[in-house]
């Protein structure tokens, strides 16, 4: 999915998607002809716009920052550090080894920000065969 770049601060507000009781005929069904398949993953989802902006809010800065180089610096700025950052996040490492990206940290900003997987290892337990992660990998 592909946003085109704005000087939005926050993301946009998302659209609002019909629940049951706006979507229910005359007898209180779902109406799945005028409306489509009743999905059961919508209902359950908070629909806290709040939420949802923050969970867009780091995608909403990058593209930011992105338009704003673009106008200061001219349109060669922000395809230069996305493909920066396209080169760095190639990962040739073993799949069971543990990895950073110390790279793209650095070209994103987060080098001097402290996160929860800094401290807490979140990838779970190391898997016990590396040779068939490894060709899981090199899809041989």
């Amino acid at each position: 999915m592909h946003q085109e770049p704005s000087l939005r601060i926050v993301p946009a507000k998302a659209p609002v998607k019909a629940s049951i009781s706006d979507t229910a005929n005359s007898l209180g069904l779902h109406d799945t002809l005028k409306y489509g398949p009743r999905s059961l993953a919508d209902e359950i989802k908070s629909t806290n716009p709040l939420q949802e902006r923050l969970e867009k809010w780091d995608d909403t800065q990058r593209n930011l920052k992105l338009t704003m180089h673009r106008n200061i610096y001219g349109l060669h700025a922000p395809i230069r550090q996305l493909m920066e950052r396209k080169v760095v996040s190639y990962d040739p490492h073993m799949p069971a080894m543990p990895q950073s990206n110390i790279h793209l940290d650095i070209l994103e900003g987060r080098d001097e920000t402290l996160d929860v997987t800094d401290f807490f290892h979140l990838e779970g337990n190391p898997p016990m065969d590396i040779h068939a992660d490894m060709e899981r990998k090199l899809r041989m």
